[in-house]
């Protein structure tokens, strides 16, 4: 079940403090989605983002101040998001939206209206791993991302090298569109639409 709170549509700007969104998984149980606070948060982050296992997200060496900043301009940005997600009330990923018309992949693709850009990381060292639990965290994350009525297509550009990522990606519908060569990586653009989530999941977003 879900009790979702839409979040901002392309240029439309909501406090990402007031987003909420709730996902009840039959087998693991309750995923929460909340705004990130840039401070309260970034010794958390920090400890995610640094941690060998979290290469792919390219903030390996940053300083606890470096993710305050990084955090601080994300939560002023006007294209940009970051959420913090809980399992059964506890930390357990990180979720940044944008609109890839304007960040990150600006001039490199032909954007559609109601294409929304995500990134995603989950805690890379938690206490009690769980079977399942990832396509469990993408699965939350694209529902909490189609409860904007306004999303048509979710688009992620994830590094080639990535061929975790790329599985759990197909698995719930994405589909590779192209190679990207952008400054800091070889990405591997893909989409999504709510038709594609929705037959890769046997439900989902409609």
């Amino acid at each position: 079940m879900t009790d979702p709170v839409p979040g901002p549509a392309r240029g439309r700007r909501l406090s990402a403090y007031a987003a909420h969104f709730t996902r009840t998984d039959p087998r693991l149980g309750a995923f929460t989605v909340r705004g990130v606070d840039p401070l309260k948060d970034a010794v958390l982050l920090h400890r995610w983002v640094t941690h060998p296992k979290a290469s792919f997200w390219l903030m390996r060496h940053d300083s606890l101040t470096d993710v305050e900043r990084a955090y601080m301009a994300i939560a002023a940005a006007e294209h940009h998001d970051a959420y913090l997600g809980l399992h059964n009330g506890a930390p357990a990923f990180l979720i940044e939206r944008y609109d890839p018309a304007h960040v990150e992949l600006k001039g490199l693709y032909a954007a559609e209206p109601g294409d929304t850009g995500m990134h995603f990381l989950v805690d890379p060292q938690p206490a009690r791993p769980l079977h399942g639990f990832t396509r469990a965290v993408l699965t939350t994350v694209l529902e909490f991302l189609f409860s904007d009525p306004a999303v048509r297509r979710v688009v992620v550009e994830p590094d080639v090298r990535n061929t975790a990522v790329h599985a759990l990606n197909e698995a719930v519908g994405f589909r590779v569109v192209e190679k990207l060569a952008k400054p800091e990586k070889e990405a591997l653009l893909s989409v999504c639409t709510r038709a594609d989530f929705a037959a890769a999941t046997g439900g989902g977003a409609r």
